[in-house]
């Protein structure tokens, strides 16, 4: 029985997250959970670096077990990493990740905030961070977090004693953590955020650590453990049927793009944090010791807390809607109260619980999931009272055309449906994630509107208000417009509602590589945001190249339709790059942005708005050997990077991999982290080796150090490590010049290594058998030399690559140098041929 429960549990939080959009109808427990919450005034805010940092064990038992308000501060949004499940990198990336600590905040009970910092890629050390990270703009983001949250308790997931000597941003979160909690306070400190968010003083501030930090348990068991708190954070939650390690499990498993499905967790864990400012520990249990978290704590709050409490200890989970009367007066007497924090926080969630307790359903769907500005649409008003009360609704209104007075007594559990139209503003702004609407730096996203720092997606902006009277008090909930539609093979569905453009437009290749001065057609996608779009489209493109026809019609019937038009590029004489875009003109407006969706189901639907536009170049390559397979790995382009040089690449599945398949290809070339995520490959890999030895060429991309899913990751010895060079422009030495990796059929020089972005590459293998060539080295500023970024093995009659160069990251850019190499990866062993070819002439 406990086991379906947890099933069934599991089930809902899945349903849940997949329609994150849908009106919250919860249960009696959960309800009973909330006014605990209410009941509680007190709050952590937990801080690190990116999405998958967070200790969701720690912020579950904060929320769930202690019952405070807990938040979680990512600095970054995790744009920096790899995706597995698809291939969004970067922008998109961070997008994704955005919304999965999103979904695991909606399980784990916390609260999610950022700050503008990107994450620019691994750093090795704080100092490189805050260089470019914008050391004053992220540490005013912490305290603004501060200032805003007002948390008693800050836990920092790492030490920020130990520079140098883990990731950079991981450091950097803990510092900047530590310097915010005394500024926060500080008037003088960024007394511009005095706009948004009063001056806070932290209680404590912790470092959340564990025997890892010291090497192992036996050297933690014996380190003096009387500045820090423990909490067993496998409690049960009888509630839930689960217990927190449980909860903490499901909430960090959807982290899917990052891999961390896992398997729960249950029993007894300890967990430890350590005082590091503030006041001292009087309590070795307690992590409040000395606050007040009751409503004493506020003047005016004792009133409030004796009708709540009572709320609370004679709960009445069969019918909820009995304490109506005494949350509506809690209600109406924390309007009086003069801490602006605690009423506006109190407030919402008092609200929440009102409409819980009423069983309530409020929904406003639209018909469509998006418009455009100055477009009307139909909405559907679902309004349904399922309780005795008395309850009116008075009016609905939103924010700039909708006024109704209504008037109508709710009866209990009829349903009453509205139709109504809303106007969309001719001067509204497209929906799209805020921190991407302006260009940023390397380390830093541009924000204009500062009352948007520190969210975590950009705030709904059509919503209805529905005025209710309750028991003759007005009360108003504000519900957002949403569309709500079915599928017969999923059923009913939600996705926000969005306002797009009324044109869009993308060219479908990201990078265009011409290896000859012929012409090239390019195909350019318009997508209409409303019916009858009529224009023109044309492609911006460098002086030095010209493309045909000037512009061409565009004339699009329906609203979500596309239209696809044929350019043709004429590439200069000479090497040259730069970038082309589509631009669309629509009764004298511009657009030049794409509109890109984002559809997985353990995140709602996201739409994307970004600059529109496409690489070009034009490079003078060689390259021997056509037929290429490609085994796909944890998410890339460069299958399609290695079309746009010429090479015909076919996608293949472990489980098809055999003898006769293999024989097809010139080249196997294994996509990054293959050997991570992939069970089935260590049944094929002799199958692989057999293919190198027959005459083909191997090359396999980076995987990480832990979690290899094979024996043996190459013919000879390789042993792969966690080295990396971070520094893009770092120098490249040429081990081996002489090699033919480096010369056919391209002479690669130190040219081919500019314009590299983010790294040159990562997990280099540092233990290799003597039948490896190192090509390269590289190393980090005062590191030693790196020299397994790319190992040569001849194996039979064909070689064996390893690489850790970080070409998944370079092809997307264009840079061609990048191209130049692999394609003399693909191509060795083929000098031999020509030879051959030659003697036989």
């Amino acid at each position: 029985m406990q086991k379906q429960f947890i099933y069934f549990f599991i089930l809902l939080f899945s349903c849940s997250i997949l329609q994150a959009q849908k009106p919250k109808t919860p249960s009696s427990s959960q309800i009973y959970e909330s006014i605990q919450k209410l009941n509680f005034l007190g709050s952590v805010l937990y801080v690190a670096a990116h999405p998958d940092d967070e200790n969701t064990r720690l912020i579950s038992y904060m929320s769930n077990h202690v019952k405070a308000r807990t938040g979680y501060l990512s600095l970054t949004r995790g744009d920096g990493g790899q995706n597995l499940i698809g291939p969004e990198i970067r922008e998109l990336l961070g997008v994704i990740r955005t919304q999965e600590l999103l979904a695991a905040r909606r399980i784990d009970g916390g609260e999610q905030f950022f700050t503008r910092a990107n994450d620019f890629g691994y750093s090795k050390h704080p100092d490189e961070t805050l260089a470019i990270w914008d050391k004053n703009e992220v540490l005013s983001d912490v305290v603004l977090a501060i200032r805003q949250f007002k948390p008693d308790i800050i836990i920092n997931r790492f030490d920020h004693r130990r520079a140098g000597r883990t990731h950079g941003h991981h450091t950097a979160s803990a510092m900047l953590s530590i310097e915010a909690f005394d500024l926060a306070n500080d008037k003088f400190a960024y007394p511009n955020l005095l706009e948004d968010a009063s001056v806070w003083q932290p209680k404590r501030l912790f470092y959340n650590t564990s025997w890892w930090r010291y090497g192992s348990r036996e050297a933690f068991d014996k380190v003096d453990k009387s500045n820090m708190l423990s909490f067993d954070i496998g409690t049960y939650y009888p509630l839930k049927g689960l217990s927190n390690n449980e909860v903490a499990s499901l909430a960090s498993s959807q982290h899917l793009c990052q891999g961390f499905g896992r398997l729960s967790q249950r029993g007894s864990q300890e967990e430890y944090i350590e005082l590091l400012k503030g006041d001292a520990l009087t309590d070795s249990e307690n992590i409040f010791a000395g606050i007040d978290t009751s409503w004493n704590r506020i003047k005016g709050g004792k009133v409030i807390g004796d009708i709540l409490y009572e709320v609370e200890n004679n709960f009445n989970f069969k019918n909820p809607s009995q304490h109506i009367p005494q949350l509506l007066e809690a209600y109406k007497l924390l309007q009086n109260i003069d801490d602006q924090h605690w009423k506006t926080q109190k407030s919402k969630e008092l609200k929440s619980i009102i409409e819980m307790c009423a069983s309530l359903y409020l929904e406003v769907s639209a018909d469509t999931n998006w418009v455009t500005p100055n477009e009307k649409i139909n909405i559907n008003i679902e309004v349904l009272n399922r309780s005795n009360l008395t309850i009116n609704l008075v009016s609905l209104n939103n924010a700039s055309d909708l006024n109704i007075s209504k008037n109508i007594a709710l009866k209990n559990n009829v349903k009453y449906d509205f139709k109504e139209t809303v106007k969309i503003s001719n001067d509204q702004n497209p929906t799209t994630p805020y921190w991407l609407s302006e260009k940023g730096t390397l380390g830093m996203y541009k924000v204009n509107n500062t009352k948007l720092i520190g969210l975590p997606e950009t705030p709904r902006l059509y919503n209805i208000d529905f005025n209710l009277m309750i028991n003759n008090v007005p009360l108003t909930i504000t519900k957002p417009i949403i569309h709500r539609y079915s599928k017969p093979e999923k059923g009913e569905l939600y996705k926000p509602f969005e306002v797009i453009p009324e044109a869009s437009a993308k060219i479908t290749e990201k990078v265009i590589i011409l290896d000859n001065d012929k012409q090239r057609d390019i195909t350019v996608i318009v997508k209409a945001g409303r019916d009858n779009l009529e224009g023109f489209a044309e492609v911006c493109h460098p002086n030095d190249w010209s493309v045909y026809p000037k512009n061409q019609k565009v004339n699009i019937k329906h609203k979500g339709e596309e239209q696809t038009l044929v350019f043709t590029v004429i590439p200069p004489k000479n090497e040259s790059e730069g970038y082309i875009g589509p631009i669309v003109t629509i009764n004298e407006n511009l657009y030049t942005k794409e509109l890109i969706e984002i559809d997985y189901d353990h995140i709602p639907f996201q739409t994307v708005l970004l600059p529109s536009e496409s690489k070009i170049v034009r490079l003078n390559i060689k390259k021997k050997g056509e037929n290429i397979g490609y085994i796909q790995g944890a998410g890339d382009v460069v299958p399609e990077s290695l079309q746009q040089i010429g090479y015909n690449v076919l996608t293949i599945k472990p489980e098809d991999i055999n003898a006769e398949m293999l024989s097809r290809f010139d080249a196997i070339v294994v996509g990054i982290r293959a050997y991570n995520i992939l069970d089935e490959l260590q049944f094929k890999q002799q199958q692989l080796f057999d293919f190198v030895k027959n005459g083909g060429n191997m090359i396999v991309q980076y995987n990480t150090s832990r979690g290899i899913k094979v024996d043996n990751l190459a013919p000879y010895d390789l042993k792969l490590s966690r080295d990396r060079v971070t520094n893009e422009h770092a120098k490249v030495r040429f081990l081996s010049p002489e090699h033919p990796i480096l010369n056919y059929p391209n002479k690669i020089t130190q040219k081919d290594f500019e314009g590299w972005t983010q790294e040159r590459g990562l997990y280099f293998p540092n233990e290799w058998s003597n039948e490896f060539t190192s090509i390269l080295s590289m190393n980090d500023k005062g590191e030693t030399p790196k020299d397994g970024s790319l190992l040569v093995a001849k194996y039979g009659k064909g070689h064996y690559i390893y690489t850790g160069l970080s070409f998944f990251r370079e092809f997307p850019e264009g840079v061609s140098g990048a191209y130049r190499l692999f394609a003399n990866m693909l191509s060795i062993g083929k000098e031999d041929l020509k030879l051959e070819a030659k003697l036989n002439d």
